[in-house]
């Protein structure tokens, strides 16, 4: 049976269904259970150990994922509780498509009964009361998912407010593996860790799809990302790349978002005339340059700013980011 945790006694905020299939009657897999152990295992903690996601995990190690089970366990997980905020669903196995629409292969998969239709996780999803629902398949045609599901009911969108998907793959690709594990589920291992966060430590599904993007270029996939939010949750907390107290400072070096910041030989240490408390300033500029809130102004690097008495400026993202210190929002 799967594992899991009384999901409507939760108080935590966060749930996951996290599955991952490789028996199946034909064509079994290797990496799928392996993937979705990685992921849950991240899912379910911050970098700092701190308590994230709730997570239950289906696996076909453990259990026999039958369609019954598998679509049993999705609708617990998007009725949740009445103090879950945000549902995420993870799935790692076969996908089929067919006439009649694409479908997460279960165990018992067979011909014109594959599995759980995507189009009903969607379903279940748009008319969940959870606030943010995230799904994220790795498996062939994932791409399918919100495609064109629920054409009948009279919605805005194919994706409901508060739904976000991510894919692997395109609807009429494949999804591949390498070294016995999905490509696109080892870079999700990568992002989770902290390769893709913003400035505050987070990890967005925004992001997420960006650094794949990048990154499966050499590769036939694509993944695919669809969503319906005002505001995207973030998937895991780690270790933002700059200090807080460093970009508060950012509208004390910088009065307005056009102003630039005149630099001279004594900000650098290497200088005979070097002033400590100019060093303390532009260590922290350098900060700032190191995740693309300045640049320097006429030169390649800030170590030649400095020396030529050049200048600093804020990026476009370094405006936006003052805008956020000076309103009193970050």
């Amino acid at each position: 049976m799967p594992h899991y945790h009384d999901i409507n006694s939760m108080s935590e905020g966060k749930i996951a269904l996290v599955a991952g299939i490789d028996h199946y009657p034909s064509a079994s897999l290797s990496g799928c259970v392996n993937d979705a152990e990685k992921i849950g295992a991240l899912l379910s903690k911050n970098h700092d150990g701190s308590k994230n996601f709730e997570v239950n995990y289906l696996l076909s190690s453990r259990t026999n994922v039958t369609r019954q089970v598998l679509k049993k366990e999705i609708d617990r997980l998007f009725i949740g509780g009445n103090d879950v905020d945000t549902a995420l669903f993870y799935f790692a196995g076969h996908g089929n498509l067919n006439a009649y629409g694409g479908h997460l292969a279960t165990a018992d998969t067979r011909q014109y009964d594959e599995g759980v239709s995507m189009d009903d996780v969607l379903k279940l999803a748009n008319h969940s009361k959870i606030k943010n629902k995230i799904i994220i398949l790795d498996c062939c045609h994932a791409g399918y998912m919100g495609s064109r599901a629920l054409p009948h009911e009279n919605l805005l969108s194919e994706l409901a407010n508060g739904v976000t998907i991510l894919s692997s793959s395109r609807e009429f690709e494949a999804s591949e593996e390498k070294n016995g594990e999905g490509i696109f589920t080892s870079l999700l291992i990568d992002a989770l860790k902290g390769q893709c966060s913003d400035l505050m430590g987070k990890i967005l599904p925004s992001a997420i799809y960006a650094y794949m993007d990048r990154a499966l270029g050499y590769w036939s996939q694509r993944p695919v990302f669809k969503t319906n939010v005002s505001k995207l949750v973030s998937l895991r907390q780690v270790p933002p790349p700059i200090e807080l107290n460093v970009i508060n400072n950012i509208t004390v070096y910088f009065q307005s978002p056009d102003q630039e910041f005149q630099l001279d030989p004594s900000f650098e240490d290497t200088e005979a005339d070097s002033c400590k408390t100019n060093i303390i300033i532009f260590k922290e500029l350098q900060k700032m340059v190191g995740v693309g809130l300045v640049t320097p102004v006429g030169e390649d690097h800030m170590y030649y700013a400095a020396i030529n008495s050049k200048s600093c400026q804020l990026t476009a993202m370094g405006k936006q980011y003052w805008g956020l210190v000076k309103s009193g929002r970050l």
